[in-house]
């Protein structure tokens, strides 16, 4: 089996876990509080849990959608801006709460450009199934 094959697998199943453990584990079963903390910073205590919970079930689709293979390019497009996005804010208002403070910053860059690299140069990698 080639390398880029190699990848290509695990790319198709690494990424969609981030977003699955994130928004399933971290937020909705809250196994990780310090998320409900993050969005209690930014968006105010009154409605945090729920919200928490949303934003799990968003990541949570999101992770159905890489996997259904829908509309690739948009996915990816739309997994690094919300990566991007949500970093720069978790940065300017809640960098105290964030697992590595603010170098939190420089892991999420990298799990965008890994984003990038996969739909940019291995989503074609994997053989399509006969």
């Amino acid at each position: 089996m080639r390398a880029s094959i190699l990848i290509g697998y695990f790319f198709k199943y690494a990424i969609p876990l981030v977003w699955l453990t994130n928004g399933l584990f971290c937020k909705v079963l809250n196994f990780v509080p310090r998320h409900e903390k993050i969005v209690a910073r930014i968006l105010g205590d009154s409605f945090s849990q729920p919200l928490t919970i949303l934003i799990g079930i968003s990541e949570i689709m999101m992770t159905v959608w890489i996997l259904s293979g829908i509309k690739p390019k948009l996915n990816a497009y739309a997994q690094i801006t919300i990566v991007i996005s949500m970093n720069i804010i978790e940065f300017i208002f809640a960098s105290d709460l964030l697992m590595w403070g603010k170098l939190n910053s420089i892991f999420a860059f990298m799990f965008a450009t890994l984003v990038f690299v996969n739909h940019r140069y291995y989503k074609n990698a994997i053989p399509e199934r006969k």
